[in-house]
């Protein structure tokens, strides 16, 4: 089996609550996304999702997954795409680092490996762990009040996870207002339900002391990536009272090896662009687990094409260190494909199809804006 032909699509994703709000004033109102198909000599054909945050949240931006495709895709036409780990060899020579380019290759050729096999890919990535998946929302950074409110919304649509964004500048009132947005959201909180109070990297460690000072004792959250470096965030590791999960800042296996060698952390997020896509998230996780880490399997944004990468992974997770799995369709308000995992008390579960179980509609995706063969 070869590769012949790839395709780029791109899509523009609202933000199904109007504006997104980060740490330090950052706020998004749509989301720009790549979607690439690739297609075999036998008939076959696969699809990936890449779909970053912005242009001020990781060093990733949409026009940067494009514009590394141009060197990418050539270098895979002709290559048996079942062949994961050396697909990733490919890229590697072809363009170091830029993994949110590399991401949409190597899902789709995880996609192609499913359906040549008929086997759902988390069958490939470790095999299927039985049962659904829990999912946490992402409550973008308001008002007290409103992400409350928004929590609730959440819980009512199933969610028994909710990502609360904190990382307030002084001007907006810095730790004081992320203290009283913790304990809003908390307010409610359900048996079972998981709370990560994520900044994003945008606080120092005085901020971040500042916050868990102002709160309560009791309160059951998880602290993510709080400090955009590795110094801040050791400085404030051995003065934490909580427990911390990093995201950002870890995104290849070095990275991750440093985390578990400074005990830098207590988990992980990772999100398969920012990893790289499966071939890359599936080794940072059996990493993460020899090392002792939860994970919290994630993307930055996207539709149904992301969240099914995202679903077969944590399908695949052993059930001890996962703590839930981003769904982002509730983020957005564009459908781009067909995918059958509805959430169902507090959970979703990968299909049983070949692949990644997706059907992408190709209206919404129009004509593509590149193409290699």
């Amino acid at each position: 089996m070869k590769i012949v032909r790839i395709e780029a699509y791109q899509v523009d994703l609202p933000y199904s609550g109007g504006t997104y709000r980060l740490s330090g004033g950052r706020t998004y109102q749509s989301f720009d996304a790549t979607f690439v198909r690739v297609v075999t000599d036998c008939g076959l054909d696969g699809w990936g999702e890449s779909t970053p945050f912005g242009n001020n949240y990781i060093a990733a931006h949409a026009r940067g997954v494009r514009a590394g495709l141009e060197d990418l895709a050539p270098a895979l036409l002709g290559a048996d795409p079942r062949l994961c780990d050396r697909i990733n060899d490919q890229m590697d020579l072809a363009l170091l680092g830029h993994h949110h380019a590399k991401a949409p290759l190597d899902i789709a050729c995880w996609d192609i490996f499913g359906k040549s096999t008929g086997l759902p890919v988390c069958d490939l990535l470790g095999g299927r762990i039985a049962g659904p998946v829990p999912v946490i929302s992402s409550i973008g950074s308001d008002t007290p009040e409103a992400m409350r409110a928004n929590v609730a919304r959440h819980r009512a649509l199933g969610f028994m996870g909710h990502s609360i964004k904190v990382g307030a500048t002084e001007e907006e009132g810095g730790p004081m207002i992320d203290a009283e947005r913790i304990r809003a959201c908390l307010a409610d909180r359900q048996a079972g339900e998981w709370f990560l109070a994520d900044a994003n990297n945008g606080m120092s460690p005085e901020q971040a002391l500042r916050l868990l000072a102002l709160l309560p004792d009791g309160l059951d959250f998880v602290l993510e990536a709080p400090c955009p470096s590795w110094r801040e965030t050791l400085s404030l590791r051995q003065r934490c009272s909580v427990p911390l999960l990093l995201d950002e800042l870890i995104q290849t296996e070095e990275d991750l090896v440093h985390a578990i060698q400074t005990d830098a952390c207590d988990g992980v997020g990772l999100k398969i662009t920012k990893q790289g896509g499966l071939t890359r998230t599936r080794r940072q996780r059996e990493i993460a687990r020899a090392g002792g880490l939860v994970t919290s399997v994630q993307d930055t944004t996207g539709s149904e094409i992301a969240f099914a990468a995202i679903l077969h992974m944590a399908q695949s997770t052993p059930r001890h260190m996962l703590r839930h799995a981003l769904d982002p369709r509730a983020m957005v308000t564009c459908s781009t494909a067909a995918f059958e995992a509805p959430l169902v008390n507090g959970g979703a579960e990968a299909p049983d199809l070949p692949g990644l179980g997706i059907t992408p509609d190709l209206e919404v995706m129009g004509d593509p804006v590149a193409v290699w063969q």
